[in-house]
C-alpha cells in the first residue's frame, strides 16, 4: 500500500472518531460483535461514567513518542482468557469469546451451560475494545486475520494516538505480507508471486459516546496489491489464502456495519456492509472456553483457502475480499448454543465485484443460517465446538456444463476438539484437531464436495509459548463442465480450455513464530498432487504436474 495512501486513510478515519462506538470489550471472534463488557466470572463490568466527548479529548495524553507507545502498550495476556463468552474473530486473534470461570467449561465446576461459541454478532468485548483487544498479539493468531476477525488488529494505532480505552473509540488495524514461490511442477515452476494487504479498522462504542446501550459502530479500509500466486501452482482452491482472485490492486471499503445488542446479549443484530465468512462456517475461531488453561487459540493458522471459505460456496457467499450489504443476526438461548441467520446482496453470483459496490438487491440473494454449539468431554473436559449450516443462493446463474440454472443451494459443517494437554490445569499447550466438510446441488459452482480437516500443535517449542505449528490435507471434487475452466484464463484462449480435473488433493504444513508482540512471521509449505486448473488443449499435455509450494507470510498487527 502506497504510504500516501495509508496516511490519507488514517486521516479521514480520525476525522471521523467523534460518533458511537465499537463493539464492547468482549468483542466475539468469529462473528465479530461485541457483547457486554464482562469479568472473568461473568459478572458485568460496570462502565465509567460517560463524560463528554470534548473532555476526553481534552484529557488525551500527548503524542510523542508514538513508536515506543504502539509496540510496548500490548498487554501479554491472551484476549480470549478475559472474554466470557464465545467471540468472533477479530483482525488478530482468534475469534470467539471465553466463558466465565464458573461455567461447565472451567474444571470443577459445577454443572452450567459454556460459553456461547463465538459469531460475528457476538463477539467479545474484549476483542472489540478493552483490554483484551489489546492483548491480541500475545498468542497464536489465523493465517489470514483479514479472512476470519471482524475487529482487526489491537488497537495500539489508536492508543498512540492518545485514544484511550474509556474514550469508547478503538483505531487498529494489520499489514500482512507475503511471497509465495513454486519450488517444482505446477503452472508455472520456478515463478514468484508477491502480496501485500493492509486494513484499517474504526469502532465507535455507542454506551460510552452516546449513551446508547449496546449499540456499536464499525468501519474498515482495505489495500491489496498483489499477483496471480495461485495460479502458479495451477490451483483452485488456492494454496495462499491472501489473493482471492482479480481484480489484484484493490482499494475499497471493506466494512461499514452498525451493530446492537438486545435482551442481555441474548439477541444481536449487525446491519450493513459486512463479510458473512466472519460469522459462518468460521473453522479458524477459538473454542470458547472459561478456563485459559484450557483454551485453544487460532484453531489453526493453515494459509490455504479452505480455512476461510468453504470451496462448495464460492462464488457465492460474499467474504474477503468482497464483502457485501445485508443483515446477520445471532440468538444464544444458552450460553453453549448460537443460531446465526443472514441475509445478502447476492450479486457476487452474477460475477459482480460487490466489495467495491454498494447494495443491489434485484434478485441476486444469498441467505444462510447457522446452528453451533460449544462442549467439554473426558476426565480432562476437553473443549471443542461444532457448526452445521445451509445456505441458498437466488438467481438465474450460468452452468458451467452449458446454459443457465436458476439458484443453487448447499449445506456445510465444521468443528474443532482439543486431543491432547501437555499440562492439564496448567497452560493451553497441547494439539488440537478441526474438520470441515460441505457439499452442493449446482453445476454453477465450481466445486460440488470438499472434506478437510488438520492438527494443531500450540505451545510446544521451549522458551515459545506463542508459537504453533500444524498440518492440513484437504480433498475438492470440482464440476466437470465445457467452460469450468475458462475464469482461469484470457478469452483469446476459450477455444483451447478443457474442465477442470475431477479433483483437488492439497497438503500443507506450517510454523508460526512471534517476533515481537503483535509481529508473526509464517513459513508454509504446500504440496498439491492433483492440482486443479487444467492446461490449454493446444499444449498437449493431459494434467500439470504435482506442484510444491512455499509460502513466507509477515503478519503485523496494531
Amino acid at each position: 500500500m502506497r504510504p500516501q495512501g495509508v496516511l490519507l486513510v488514517a486521516v479521514v478515519l480520525c476525522g471521523g472518531l467523534v460518533h458511537a462506538r465499537q463493539p464492547a470489550d468482549e468483542g466475539r471472534t468469529s462473528t465479530g460483535d461485541a457483547q457486554p463488557m464482562r469479568s472473568v466470572t461473568g459478572d458485568r463490568v460496570e462502565t465509567a461514567p460517560i463524560r463528554p466527548i470534548r473532555s476526553r479529548f481534552t484529557n488525551a495524553r500527548p503524542r510523542g513518542r508514538l513508536l515506543s507507545r504502539f509496540f510496548s502498550r500490548q498487554d501479554q495476556t491472551p484476549a480470549k482468557a478475559a472474554s466470557p463468552q464465545p467471540e468472533p474473530s477479530a483482525a488478530s486473534v482468534p475469534s470467539a469469546p471465553i466463558p466465565s470461570a464458573d461455567s461447565p467449561f472451567a474444571p470443577g465446576s459445577t454443572p452450567r451451560e459454556p460459553a456461547p461459541p463465538a459469531t460475528s454478532a457476538n463477539p467479545p468485548r474484549t476483542i472489540a475494545t478493552g483490554a483484551e483487544t489489546e492483548s491480541r498479539g500475545s498468542e497464536p493468531i489465523t493465517g489470514n486475520p483479514a479472512a476470519v476477525n471482524i475487529i482487526a488488529g489491537t488497537g495500539a494505532l489508536g492508543r498512540a494516538l492518545g485514544l484511550e480505552r474509556e474514550s469508547g473509540i478503538r483505531l487498529g488495524g494489520l499489514w500482512l505480507g507475503d511471497s509465495s514461490g513454486i519450488l517444482t511442477g505446477g503452472k508455472n515452476p520456478g515463478r514468484w508471486g508477491l502480496n501485500s494487504l493492509a486494513i484499517l479498522d474504526l469502532n465507535l462504542e455507542g454506551e460510552k459516546l452516546l449513551g446508547w446501550n449496546g449499540g456499536s459502530l464499525g468501519t474498515q479500509f482495505l489495500q491489496f496489491n498483489g499477483q496471480n500466486t495461485n495460479s502458479l501452482a495451477g490451483a483452485f482452491p488456492g494454496f495462499d489464502s491472501i489473493e482471492a482472485g482479480p481484480p489484484l490492486n484493490r482499494s475499497q471499503l471493506y466494512q461499514l456495519w452498525f451493530r446492537q445488542s438486545l435482551l442481555d446479549d441474548r439477541l444481536i443484530f449487525r446491519i450493513g456492509k459486512t463479510v458473512p465468512t466472519f460469522d459462518f462456517n468460521n473453522v479458524s475461531r477459538p473454542v470458547p472456553v472459561g478456563d485459559p488453561a484450557a483454551a485453544i487459540p487460532a484453531v489453526t493458522s493453515l494459509a490455504y483457502t479452505p480455512i476461510f471459505v468453504n470451496p462448495t460456496m464460492l462464488g457465492v457467499i460474499p467474504g474477503y475480499y468482497n464483502s457485501a450489504t445485508g443483515i446477520t443476526t445471532t440468538f444464544s438461548p444458552f450460553r453453549s448454543m448460537y443460531l446465526n441467520y443472514g441475509f445478502y446482496d447476492g450479486n457476487l453470483a452474477a460475477g459482480q465485484q460487490t466489495g467495491f459496490s454498494g447494495p443491489r438487491f434485484n434478485g441476486y440473494y444469498f441467505h444462510i443460517g447457522e446452528l453451533g454449539a460449544a462442549y467439554r468431554v473426558g476426565p480432562e473436559r476437553k473443549p471443542g465446538n461444532f457448526g452445521v449450516g445451509i445456505w441458498g443462493q437466488t438467481g438465474k446463474l450460468v452452468d458451467l456444463t452449458g446454459g443457465t440454472t436458476q439458484g443453487a443451494a448447499g449445506v456445510y459443517l465444521f468443528g474443532a476438539q482439543r486431543i491432547w494437554f501437555r499440562n492439564p490445569g496448567v497452560d493451553s499447550s497441547g494439539v488440537s484437531g478441526f474438520y470441515q466438510f460441505g457439499a452442493n446441488n449446482s453445476n454453477a459452482l465450481h466445486a460440488r464436495e470438499y472434506v478437510g480437516g488438520g492438527l494443531t500443535a500450540f505451545g510446544l517449542v521451549p522458551n515459545r509459548p506463542a508459537d504453533s505449528f500444524g498440518l492440513g490435507l484437504n480433498c475438492t471434487w470440482l464440476t466437470q463442465g465445457a467452460s469450468s475452466a475458462s475464469i482461469f484464463y484470457p478469452a483469446a484462449d476459450a477455444p483451447f480450455v478443457p474442465s477442470l480435473r475431477p479433483s483437488q488433493l492439497m497438503f500443507q504444513c506450517y510454523y508460526q513464530m512471534q517476533l515481537l508482540p503483535g509481529w508473526y512471521f509464517q513459513t508454509n509449505l504446500t504440496d498439491i498432487p492433483t492440482p486443479g486448473i487444467p492446461p490449454l488443449s493446444s499444449e498437449h499435455r493431459n494434467a500439470f504436474p504435482n506442484a510444491l509450494a512455499i509460502t513466507l507470510r509477515l503478519t503485523v498487527l496494531f
